[in-house]
Order: C-alpha cells, then sequence, then structure tokens
C-alpha cells in the first residue's frame, strides 16, 4: 500500500498546484462581476428611495403648515340672556263661541213677503228683518175693534139701567129681583168688553209679529227661507241664525290638578287670558277669566273655564280654535334664553356660551318653564352672557366660532 499512496501524492500535490493556479486566475473575474451586480443594484434602488424621501418631505412640509391652521370656525347664531318679567301662565285649547246666539223663528203663519237682509250682514238691535204678510190680521184687528165698541156700547146701557132700577128698588117701585138682574148683566157686559179689549191686543201683538225684527246687534248666517215660502209659528227650519261676535266668549278646558292654584291666584284678582289665533302673524286678543266650572269633567279629569273678549278687531269667530294662556301671576325678574339656545345630553340640559376668545364652552343649565319662544334658566347663566341657538350639533367645548347674525331680543311678556 505504501508505494501507491507514494505514488499519490506527488499527483494530489500537482492537482493542488494546479487548482491554486486557476483560482489565482478567476478572482479578478469574481470581483468585476460582484461590483458590476452591487452597482446594478445600487442602480435599480435610487429611485425608490428618492420617491420615500421626496414623499417624507412632502408630509412633513404639509403637516407643518397644517398644524398652525387648526380645524375652521365654525358659523353660529347667537342670542344674548336677557332679565325680564316672565309671566305665570297655563297654556291650553279653546273654543271661540258667540257672545249669544238667536235662531229666528215666525210667531204667526203666514207667507214671507220680505226680507231685509243679505246673508252674512251685520245687523243692529232693532233691524227689520223679515215682513209676512199682514192683510189678514189687520181685518182680524179690525173685527175685533168693531166687537169691542158694540159691547162698550152695550155695558154702558147696562150699567145705566143697573143704576136707574137700583134708584126705583131703594124708592119701592121695582121689586129686588129685577134690580139684582140688572146689576149683574152690566157686571157681566163689562167682563166682555175687557175679553174684547184682550182679544184686540192678541191681534195687534199677531199683526206686529208680521215684522220680525232683530233682537241683538250680531251678524246674520245663512237664510234658510227665502222670499215667497209659506211659513208656519214656531215650525222649522228657523228663518236665520244671528250670532253676537263682539264680544265672544272662549272656552278651555284644564287638568284638575291646576284648579286650586287657579283659585288662589283668581281670589287675589281678576285673570287676564290672552288668544293666539293660529296663522294670523302671532296677533293676539287680550281678555279675562269670565267663569269656571262648578263641575270636574269625570270623564276627561279637566274643568272648564271661559274667558271674555271683547274682540274689536273680530280675529275671534265662533267655532274656531285658538291657543289660550292665562296668566296668573308675573315673575318681575327671570333670566331667559331662546328655547332654541337648550340641548339635551347625557348629563341633563346644557347650553353652548361664546367667550370673549371666541371659542365655546359647554355649560350645564337648570331651566324652568317656558314662555312662548323663551325659556327660564334657573341656574347657569349670567344676564348678558352669549349663548349659540343655532348650529350646535357642530361645536364641542373649545371649539372656535363665528358670529354669523346676533339675534334680537326675544319679545318680552304681556303685561296684564
Amino acid at each position: 500500500m505504501e508505494p501507491f499512496v507514494a505514488r499519490r501524492r506527488p499527483i494530489l500535490r500537482a492537482m493542488k498546484n494546479t487548482s491554486d493556479v486557476s483560482a489565482h486566475k478567476m478572482r479578478p473575474v469574481l470581483r468585476w462581476r460582484a461590483r458590476r451586480d452591487g452597482a446594478a443594484r445600487i442602480i435599480l434602488c435610487l429611485p425608490v428611495l428618492f420617491l420615500l424621501v421626496v414623499g417624507g418631505c412632502a408630509r412633513q412640509g404639509t403637516i407643518s403648515q397644517a398644524a398652525p391652521a387648526g380645524p375652521p370656525a365654525v358659523p353660529v347664531l347667537v342670542s344674548t340672556v336677557e332679565e325680564k318679567p316672565v309671566p305665570v301662565s297655563l297654556q291650553a285649547i279653546g273654543n271661540v263661541e258667540p257672545y249669544s246666539t238667536v235662531s229666528l223663528k215666525p210667531q204667526v203663519s203666514g207667507p214671507l213677503m220680505k226680507v231685509h237682509f243679505r246673508e252674512g250682514d251685520d245687523v243692529r238691535k232693532g233691524q227689520l228683518l223679515f215682513s209676512l204678510d199682514p192683510r189678514p190680521f189687520q181685518a182680524a184687528l179690525t173685527q175685533a175693534q168693531a166687537q169691542l165698541a158694540r159691547d162698550r156700547a152695550v155695558a154702558e146701557n147696562n150699567r145705566v139701567q143697573a143704576g136707574r132700577d137700583l134708584e126705583l128698588f131703594q124708592q119701592g117701585v121695582v121689586p129686588r129681583q129685577q134690580s139684582d138682574d140688572l146689576a149683574a148683566a152690566a157686571t157681566a157686559q163689562e167682563a166682555q168688553v175687557r175679553a174684547d179689549e184682550a182679544a184686540v191686543e192678541t191681534l195687534k201683538l199677531n199683526l206686529d209679529y208680521c215684522s220680525i225684527y232683530s233682537p241683538i246687534d250680531g251678524r246674520t248666517g245663512s237664510l234658510q227661507v227665502h222670499e215667497g215660502n209659506l211659513v208656519k209659528a214656531n215650525d222649522v227650519p228657523v228663518l236665520v241664525v244671528i250670532n253676537q261676535i263682539r264680544p265672544v266668549y272662549v272656552n278651555f278646558s284644564i287638568p284638575e290638578q291646576q284648579l286650586p292654584e287657579v283659585r288662589k291666584y283668581q281670589s287675589a284678582g281678576q285673570l287676564h287670558v290672552r288668544a293666539v289665533v293660529p296663522n294670523d302673524n302671532g296677533f293676539s286678543e287680550e281678555g279675562r277669566l269670565s267663569f269656571v266650572d262648578n263641575t270636574v269633567d269625570a270623564q276627561t279629569g279637566t274643568i272648564r273655564l271661559k274667558a271674555l273678549f271683547e274682540n274689536q278687531r273680530r280675529s275671534l269667530w265662533p267655532g274656531q280654535f285658538v291657543n289660550v294662556e292665562l296668566t296668573l301671576a308675573v315673575t318681575p325678574k327671570a333670566l331667559v334664553v331662546p328655547s332654541k339656545a337648550i340641548s339635551v345630553g347625557q348629563n341633563g340640559n346644557f347650553v353652548y356660551v361664546v367667550n370673549s376668545d371666541g371659542t365655546v364652552e359647554s355649560r350645564p343649565v337648570t331651566i324652568g318653564r317656558e314662555t312662548q319662544q323663551d325659556t327660564v334658566v334657573l341656574q347657569g347663566l349670567r344676564q348678558g352672557e352669549t349663548v349659540v341657538i343655532d348650529g350646535q350639533l357642530r361645536l364641542a367645548s373649545g371649539s372656535h366660532v363665528t358670529i354669523k347674525q346676533q339675534a334680537g331680543p326675544a319679545e318680552g311678556p304681556v303685561a296684564p
């Protein structure tokens, strides 16, 4: 084995020497290829690095420019917290009814000859409205007057005869029975005269009933019977209905729980009532409480009240529904804000108050009653502070705002 191994060593050594020479020759080639591949990779990565650097700079520049600006200011409408008298009042829905209503019916029968008004006219008390045919009643009156004149003559004759016979009886010339008969006949005839006089008065009254006059000042409704028709005494249909609308009543109801409060303030003086007609530009009529019913409605748990209104403008019309405000008292000094300023959150009611630096803060408030478009604030605000009444949905504490318009002061309460 040794000779074989000995022979192999020179061969291996020779191969080693040969491989060393080849590797020595290949090193420069490999170094050049490695430099070429590295340069290619660097060249391919340069665009990507450029984009990353440019994008990062752009973002950094944008952030650096937007950061000082902050979110834009929110445009809002504002109003001022005011101190003014506020009425203690009750609200209800009322119904207008006429002060008085008259349904005209004829009191005698006969043909309707003339209508002296037009439907919907305003009429005065004592104004002639209808004329019936008076001729039958005039003829009956003339006959009754003639009968009265005859019976008066007979009665006068009987009275004279009874007086004469009484003298003769006292002288003993005629018997007592004859004198008594003549006295009784004279008395009976006088009674007949009185009956005739009553008949004449009745026929005069019937003749007067042929002319129908308005019993009140008011406004006529629809005409139910026209000229030429035969009407009957106290029959239907009625001729016309007249409603007196100056003044008028307004009926309304309140819960029975509020009755003690109404009676308490009513005992101190007259209570004022305001009626607002819907869709009439907020115009209202002023009146006074004139009636409190003596029974509570067991089915509804309410009690009926009635107010009297002069209704000079005639804005209240019979049958119309109106908004009623019964003023019980007046709080002389109360802080009020528009009701639109009050928002409701998880912790209750709050408002956004505008600070002097143009930011807003959310402030919790305790509210009282509402009057028209205002709300009384019991706690949380001071007089003269500015509150947001429109645009609250886009606000949070610390938000910047711009005032679009300053709302004017709310309308004050109606002086009782």
